[in-house]
């Protein structure tokens, strides 16, 4: 017999060589139905596996990330049965599970495969599901895995096995196709109802640009139909809130060759909406205690290497900017916290000044491959709402959880409610990631954990995601679409101290070493406005708004009036535009709408002669005649309930 523990910390008995599903099927028959993966003891396995030891089980299903990994990973496998089936000269590669999906890269020789080729394969693909064909997973030696692939002539799957270790190879079979495979399936391909191939693009072997190019096929796959279909509606309404269609259209950025790949260039209004965003945090932190500093653009190399960011990072940033001087060499900024860590050193400090909590909106420069740009959500060039607090040990359990509010606060304001937390840990296997004593790391790790347990966060643990220099809380976000996005982010960090040799005077007259806190709530600028964009579709909260309201003439002779009005609500601090054009009304409404601006005020001669104004909301329509006081008070109720309240 041996003893399975659930996640509950309940334990039940089982026979030994029980499978998980079997242990599903002990459970309840709809548990097991639903079954589309398992872990035991923290390693990924088969449904199928005999269970030989003592150890905790994970069961997963659709709703778990792991159960749609599962699920993609095997339908990556039906995708290339389809393809050897229809092209049975191609050379299969590599297949993975992605966040959304799967690919299959594959060499089709002199045939270039089209969008109407997808159709072909989408209906063999569900050909093969059909017939429920078990993922079977057996162990082969370096030699018959060789054997099996040179007798199939494919050179990219002989160079994957090449560099294996002989005993640690293994293949999945289902029906008469065979993949090489380390494993994690479904029971079978009968639970794959729904598949539609997305995408064909070029993808380099290994992504060296070097080796041959392959045609790389992009597929999703749903247990049910309707999940399918109701994915589809999702991916078209994502089309239309894409943030650089977006950013276009309400003129808040662009981007330019001659400047340079993944350099934003913010235009007028998208600059006043990154001023409001600034502020409004600005605001926070000043409440919170936090002092402004600014730092500049480039260090010397020195400064870099002393933080470890160059031996880390060094090789994929841009390049040292050499001077005049002879072995004098800077770096363009790749993080803020090396020059805070200098600011903090300008002067010497007691226990009595700490904590010190310095912020600044600092732009920061990271050589992101070409390839991996996109829009806003990965830059070369962005600027990050960075602070670090450095305090004493005793302090760091009270303005950890202090960060936390903040987190939250902005959350809250900007309409972000669905989230979850990330806490990453250091991957103990892998010292060689990480800088830092191990007995700083379990401090900084299990200090994360206790500030999350008192703020009552729904949080998972994640091993291997902390930062070289120290663990951290990363907030996940999920928008309007349903997508997951890291905002957030609070990091401890016993390393950077030690590394810069930053002390304060205890109580005990003798020097010790601070804790730093890093924090972001936003992350970045660029794509915390790239991920709002596509969140609100545009439809900013009325706070944010670069316009809160267009007052449209009816016609030039009502300009007078028109004027009045626009003074009187910039008098009372919303933002109007007066559009005095002589254009239609009819055409000016299109316009405003199309802009997204969440009210109009519309006059005409009655509005004049009465002295109010006719109220419309975008989207909604007429809302009815109104005096100027009472627009104005409506709008300004409106902006107070959409900014929650933050507390120090």
């Amino acid at each position: 017999m041996i003893e399975v523990q659930f996640p509950d910390q309940s334990v039940r008995s089982y026979d030994k060589g029980v499978t998980p599903l079997d242990v599903a099927k002990s459970i309840s028959e709809g548990l097991a139905r639903n079954v589309l993966s398992a872990k035991y003891n923290g390693k990924i396995v088969e449904g199928t596996t005999p269970l030989l030891e003592n150890g905790n089980i994970q069961l997963f299903t659709w709703n778990d990330q792991e159960g749609k990994t599962a699920f993609w990973h095997s339908s990556a496998h039906v995708l290339a049965q389809a393809l050897i089936a229809l092209y049975p000269n191609c050379k299969l590669t590599i297949g993975p599970a992605i966040n959304n999906g799967f690919y299959y890269d594959a060499d089709f020789g002199d045939h270039s495969l089209t969008e109407k080729d997808l159709i072909e394969i989408e209906k063999k693909f569900l050909e093969f599901s059909r017939q429920k064909f078990e993922f079977k997973m057996r162990s082969a030696s370096k030699e018959e895995a060789l054997a099996f692939y040179k007798k199939e002539d494919n050179p990219f799957k002989t160079e994957l096995i090449e560099n294996l270790e002989d005993g640690t190879i293994s293949f999945c079979d289902h029906a008469d196709f065979t993949d090489l495979c380390r494993g994690g399936h479904i029971p079978n391909t009968g639970f794959i109802k729904a598949i539609k191939l997305t995408n064909i693009a070029g993808a380099y072997w290994r992504g060296d640009e070097t080796k041959p190019q392959l045609t790389r096929v992009y597929g999703i796959s749903f247990p049910k139909q309707k999940e399918l279909t109701e994915y589809l509606a999702l991916v078209e309404e994502a089309k239309k809130r894409d943030h650089r269609k977006l950013g276009k259209e309400l003129e808040l950025f662009t981007f330019s060759k001659k400047v340079g790949q993944g350099l934003p260039l913010w235009l007028p209004k998208g600059a006043a909406l990154r001023e409001r965003l600034e502020n409004f945090l600005k605001a926070a932190q000043n409440k919170a205690g936090y002092e402004q500093v600014i730092s500049p653009h480039i260090g010397s190399k020195e400064l870099y290497m002393t933080s470890g960011h160059y031996e880390k990072y060094g090789a994929d940033s841009f390049q040292p900017i050499q001077t005049p001087a002879e072995g004098e060499e800077f770096l363009l900024k790749p993080m803020n916290c090396p020059h805070h860590c200098e600011i903090y050193n300008s002067k010497p400090w007691s226990y009595r000044d700490l904590p010190k909590r310095y912020a600044e909106f600092g732009t920061v420069y990271r050589y992101e491959q070409s390839g991996e740009l996109h829009g806003l959500t990965r830059v070369r060039g962005f600027t990050q709402d960075d602070a670090h607090i450095f305090c004493m040990p005793s302090q760091l359990d009270e303005e950890f959880k202090k960060v936390i509010d903040l987190v939250l606060y902005v959350f809250g304001s900007l309409g972000f409610e669905n989230f979850t937390a990330q806490v990453s840990l250091r991957d103990p296997e892998k010292p060689e990631k990480y800088i830092g004593s191990s007995e700083n790391w379990d401090l900084a790790e299990q200090a994360i954990i206790n500030a999350a347990n008192e703020k009552n966060l729904d949080y998972k643990i994640e091993t291997g995601e902390a930062a070289f220099y120290g663990p951290k809380l990363d907030f996940m976000v999920k928008d309007a679409l349903g997508r997951q996005w890291q905002l957030g982010t609070i990091q401890v960090d016993y390393n950077l101290p030690d590394r810069f040799e930053l002390t304060y005077k205890g109580s005990d007259n003798e020097l010790h070493r601070p804790v730093m806190i890093h924090r972001a709530p936003f992350g970045s600028l660029e794509r915390f406005v790239a991920i709002l964009l596509e969140h609100t579709g545009g439809n900013f909260p009325l706070w944010l708004m670069p316009k809160q309201v267009n007052i449209l003439c009816v016609s030039e002779k009502y300009k007078n009036y028109a004027q009045k009005v626009l003074n009187y609500l910039e008098n009372h601090e919303i933002r109007a535009l007066l559009d005095d054009r002589n254009e239609t009304i009819g055409k000016k409404i299109r316009e405003s709408e199309i802009s997204k601006v969440p009210y109009m005020i519309i006059l005409g001669e009655k509005e004049a002669e009465s002295e109010t104004v006719s109220l419309r909301k975008h989207t909604e329509g007429d809302l009815g005649s109104f005096s100027i006081k009472n627009v104005s008070d409506m709008i300004k109720k409106e902006v107070k309930n959409s900014l929650t309240s933050f507390e120090v």
